[in-house]
């Protein structure tokens, strides 16, 4: 990608009417654009990003097993009263709106009902069964407040999983390798040292869940963490209770600010007696299938993740995730300096190295600057002073040192990080 050709810009200010970090940086460096308040859209480099993070947790999501689809966003009625999860009195974050002929549907905030009502016409066997499926998906969430950037908006991208097995036990199984994909999922965007398995409130889809909270002061969550045993506690369920069923002591646990990055949920046969989801057994009877639901938030990831790692110059991605793994910078205005650029970009390229090329004319310091804002993990600069030496200036965004490499030495290094 060469920077004249991106249609978007980077700004010197920050927007006047955000207070999250994570939504002033992403704006001011070009990567989403505001629409309104909690509703944002998504320019070309946060695009990459969503991507990366897509990529991460698809890889983890066909590891255990599951199936890719998409569900409709228009959901019916008279299915979410079959559950008693129309009522705003009980869900209070609906979007709803009419049809032409004046019947009432919803816009999807969660697709528990509409697919467990699908899988009637798959399943009806104990042969149909496990079937795992999983989704990305816009979703739409009327909340109360919108102030946390893309941490908390109104319209999000989520990946959401449901699995469906025959037994409790069978559930259990797909329901602990679903916790150990999502710390997979974690540990690969950088997070992992900074998520903790949080015992927490079902909210509006069971009694109780699990949510992954990495630890951050923008979070608007409350939890009790203990650091030796990787587990922590939402403080909305905080009992003295809950701590003997987690093995848990008062005094080994640590209060800290969070943001839940991924919720699990099991629902039991409930979902299925409600909907009428049943299977017949090897000999012959009948019974409801068990259902259980995994989401992460995929904007809001992306959110924590500009949160936790930004700094006093702007983003910081970490390489699975940024848009590009170089921000290669031409300085000067001699001739062979951009040829020397040209020539290494489309090497990178070829590579399959993701770089952002900036060949525009500005200035060294204009064209650092926005390296930094952006956080793309590694600069390199080719100028008169490179050229002359027939090298090149290698430095990572994390590091104040500087390295001078030749083409070869160059490409090696950016291989082995990139991999």
């Amino acid at each position: 990608m060469r920077r004249s050709q991106l249609f978007t810009k980077t700004s010197k200010t920050f927007p006047a009417d955000e207070t999250s970090k994570n939504a002033q940086l992403l704006i001011k460096a070009g990567f989403i654009h505001k629409e309104m308040a909690g509703v944002y859209a998504y320019l070309p480099l946060g695009l990459m990003v969503i991507e990366n993070i897509k990529r991460i947790i698809r890889e983890e999501m066909n590891s255990l097993g599951g199936q890719e689809l998409i569900m409709t966003n228009l959901q019916s009625r008279e299915l979410w009263e079959k559950t008693d999860r129309w009522d705003d009195k009980k869900v209070d974050i609906w979007f709803k709106t009419k049809l032409k002929n004046d019947s009432e549907v919803g816009l999807a905030w969660s697709h528990e009902e509409p697919i467990t009502e699908m899988m009637k016409s798959f399943i009806a066997s104990y042969r149909d069964l496990p079937i795992y499926v999983y989704q990305f998906q816009t979703k739409l969430r009327n909340e109360l407040r919108a102030k946390s950037g893309i941490m908390r908006s109104r319209e999000f991208v989520m990946k959401d999983l449901y699995t469906y097995s025959k037994t409790e036990e069978d559930h259990n199984k797909i329901y602990d390798q679903a916790k150990k994909a999502y710390m997979n999922v974690f540990n690969k965007v950088g997070l992992g040292d900074k998520t903790y398995l949080t015992y927490a409130s079902g909210g509006s889809f069971t009694q109780f869940s699990h949510e992954f909270q990495t630890i951050t002061g923008a979070g608007e969550d409350t939890v009790f963490v203990d650091m030796q045993k990787k587990l922590a506690v939402n403080k909305e369920v905080l009992s003295d209770e809950v701590l003997k069923q987690l093995g848990l002591q008062k005094g080994d646990l640590e209060e800290m600010k969070a943001s839940e990055v991924g919720n699990i949920f099991s629902f039991g046969d409930a979902k299925s007696k409600q909907l009428g989801l049943v299977y017949t057994t090897a000999d012959g009877q009948e019974k409801p299938v068990v259902l259980g639901s995994y989401g992460i938030g995929v904007t809001r990831l992306m959110g924590v993740i500009a949160e936790v790692f930004a700094d006093e110059r702007g983003l910081v991605w970490p390489e699975a995730v940024a848009p590009a793994q170089v921000y290669l910078a031409a300085i000067g205005e001699d001739a062979k300096v951009k040829d020397k650029a040209d020539e290494l970009y489309n090497l990178l390229t070829e590579k399959g190295i993701g770089v952002i090329y900036d060949d525009r004319d500005e200035r060294a310091g204009e064209k650092f600057a926005d390296a930094d804002l952006m956080g793309i993990p590694q600069r390199i600069v080719v100028s008169d002073k490179t050229l002359a030496a027939d090298k090149f200036e290698l430095k990572s965004r994390t590091s104040k040192d500087t390295q001078q490499l030749d083409k070869e030495n160059l490409i090696k290094k950016l291989e082995i990080i990139s991999n």
